[in-house]
């Protein structure tokens, strides 16, 4: 894996195993690291209440990386919209269009337009999330070209080169969990 010391990275962490994973690629791949977690009425809370203890314990680890500050921002514009069983209290099903009713849509692509405002601030450069195309469920914002066009996007409009990371992208669970031990469990 190439170091990149110089490079400030903000990596969005849900507290769930992938973005996990990216934190600690991106702790073994930069030399500072911001976390950044969302809180968009989700029900599945249990990650967010991870988040701190998961912090808490990359702390105390060596990484060649600095773990600088972790950012929290409510999103809830996003259970407002409805319509989703990541949201709202319904069974999960596949919608008439096929795809998960789990799907939130523009989710990540108002998680990386809030990170990319808050990376213009804080002088970070790199923007990593956990999407994965290989293990993605169908839903349009974890694709690879999506993301590339976003990233296109979010450079010209904050004026300076971000670059959009995704560790995960070409990678199922089992090659996610082999990255995490590769890392250092």
């Amino acid at each position: 894996m190439n170091r990149l010391p110089q490079q400030r990275a903000l990596v969005l962490l849900s507290g769930g195993q992938d973005s996990a994973t990216c934190l600690a690629w991106a702790l073994a791949r930069y030399g500072h690291v911001e976390t950044l977690g969302f809180d968009y009425g989700q029900r599945h809370r249990v990650e967010l209440e991870c988040r701190q203890k998961l912090i808490d314990g990359i702390q105390a680890l060596p990484w060649p990386g600095q773990l600088g500050p972790d950012h929290m921002l409510t999103v809830d514009v996003l259970a407002q919209l409805g319509g989703s069983a990541m949201t709202d209290d319904v069974a999960i099903a596949m919608q008439a269009d096929g795809l998960p009713n789990t799907f939130v849509p523009g989710r990540n692509l108002l998680f990386f337009t809030l990170a990319a405002a808050l990376a213009y601030r804080r002088g970070l450069h790199v923007l990593v999330g956990g999407m994965s195309q290989t293990d993605y469920s169908g839903y349009p914002d974890c694709r690879d070209d999506t993301l590339k066009a976003l990233q296109v996007a979010l450079s010209l409009g904050v004026d300076r080169p971000l670059a959009l990371e995704t560790p995960l992208m070409w990678r199922t669970k089992a090659d996610t969990w082999a990255l995490t031990q590769q890392l250092g469990g």
